[in-house]
This record gives C-alpha cells, sequence and structure tokens, in this order.
C-alpha cells in the first residue's frame, strides 16, 4: 500500500491507496490535528490490519508526504512513521519542481510555490483534463490557482480563509462578535449583524473565485479544504464548480503514479 500525506497549516491529512487505484479510491483516510500526530501510527495500524490479509497485502510499501506546517509537524511524521519500522529515508517529501506529472510549475521561482498548492494543481488537471480549470483550497487560508488545459500552472491568489476572516473581524471590530462556521447559510443582506458578517465573509470568499475564473475563462472549478461546503454554495450558479475532498492528497496520488 501507498500511504499519502497532506501536513497543512492545522491538520495532518492521510490516505491509503493500493497501487493502481482510481484517484480519491482509497482504501482508508482521516485527519489528525497537529497536536494528535502521535496517534498517526495506531491510525494507521488499524487502518492497514482491516485490509486483505497477508504482509504483501496490508502492508505500506511507499510514503509520499507534502508538509507545509514546518520542520517541527515534519518531524513529528518522521517519528510516527518510525513507529511503524518506516525510517525517514524511505520517505518521500513532495516539493514543488519546474514539471511533475503532466503540469508545468509557471511559478517565477518554482521552489517557492507551496507544495500543497502544486499538488492541488496536478490533482485540478487530473480530474479536470484538457480543460482550463480554477482549484481552490479552502483552508486555513484560501488559495485560489489556474491550471491551463494543457496543464501550465499560471499562479494563483492566496487570501485568510473563513475562519481567519470571522477571527480578525471579531478580535479587531469593537462590538462585533465572533461567529461559528455553521447553520443556516445567510444570502444577500442580512437583517442581524452575525448574519451579515457571515454573508460578507461568504461573499469575500465566493467573489474571489468567481473573479480567478473569469480571468482565467475557466471551464471548470474545483472546490475543496474543511470551508468549501460553506462557501460553495455562495457562488453563482454560472460557475462550473463541484466539490472534490482532499484535493491535495488526490494530487500527490496522481504524482505518484506519474513517477
Amino acid at each position: 500500500m501507498m500511504l499519502l500525506i497532506d501536513a497543512g497549516n492545522t491538520r495532518i491529512k492521510w490516505a491509503l491507496a493500493a497501487p493502481g487505484a482510481a484517484l480519491g479510491d482509497w482504501l482508508d483516510c482521516g485527519a489528525l490535528m497537529h497536536a494528535d500526530a502521535a496517534q498517526l501510527p495506531a491510525a494507521l495500524q488499524a487502518a492497514a490490519a482491516a485490509q486483505a490479509t497477508g504482509a504483501a497485502n496490508n502492508a505500506i510499501t511507499r510514503v509520499l508526504a507534502a508538509n507545509v506546517a514546518g520542520a517541527a509537524v515534519r518531524g513529528q511524521i518522521t517519528a510516527a512513521l518510525a513507529t511503524l519500522a518506516i525510517g525517514e529515508d524511505a520517505i518521500d517529501w513532495f516539493a514543488s519542481v519546474p514539471e511533475r506529472a503532466g503540469v508545468k510549475n509557471g511559478y517565477r521561482n518554482p521552489a517557492q510555490l507551496g507544495c500543497d498548492r502544486f499538488a492541488a494543481a496536478i490533482g485540478a488537471h487530473a480530474l479536470a483534463p484538457g480543460q482550463a480549470v480554477i482549484v481552490a483550497n479552502c483552508g486555513t487560508a484560501t488559495t485560489i490557482d489556474a491550471v491551463t488545459a494543457d496543464g501550465v500552472f499560471l499562479g494563483g491568489m492566496i487570501l485568510p480563509g473563513l475562519g481567519l476572516m470571522a477571527t480578525s473581524l471579531a478580535r479587531n471590530t469593537a462590538q462585533l462578535p465572533q461567529i461559528a462556521q455553521g447553520g443556516k447559510l445567510p444570502s444577500g443582506f442580512a437583517d442581524n449583524t452575525d448574519d451579515a458578517i457571515l454573508s460578507g465573509l461568504l461573499a469575500a470568499q465566493a467573489g474571489a473565485i468567481e473573479h480567478a475564473c473569469a480571468l482565467h475563462r475557466a471551464q471548470a472549478c474545483l472546490i475543496s479544504g474543511g470551508a468549501a461546503a460553506y462557501i460553495a454554495p455562495a457562488l453563482p450558479a454560472q460557475i462550473p464548480h463541484r466539490l472534490v475532498d482532499n484535493i491535495v492528497l488526490i494530487g500527490l496520488q496522481a504524482a505518484a503514479g506519474s513517477a
């Protein structure tokens, strides 16, 4: 089995994939907060044990990991995998390079591109081949990136995520409450302050995605990340979009298959 890891700013997400499996067709997957990284070995052991019996079938033989959370989290992941007898030399740390899996990295300095964004671009191109695609990953930050129909990553936009926007507004504006990301979503002009804040935040996020789609003349828009389910309904009906879970892990799977 292959282990895919996406260590983002808040959580460590993982998936187990059988050789040759379709993109996103995983044996198991999960997510842990950074503080709970020590639980990763137990989660992986349980997932592996649930698969077909026999060491050749349920052993992790390959690891591809993307980490944008820094050296400390990388160390946590390395230590966790070591308890499964997976040494650091067996971990392939995914990095942004000039070209991989049919996607050309158009960043001025290709190595400067966040490896999660490059993986998401690879995943988007694999899921929407031959289409000009916008991929929006709505997590702690919202990243909105453009990939051409022939696989050129043009670049993108980065803005605070939905939760960060709400927190910033609550902390820096007198008498405005912090709002919860849940419950019924408002639309248009709200008649109370809490809903007015959320309506504005959703409009800002969706407006950035809509703007990117117009600039790129996108034929497809893929939206992923923890806040995607809140933001997607705020997009206009004319924006051809769909929700995709774990676009970074899908991109890692596509990259691994192209190696």
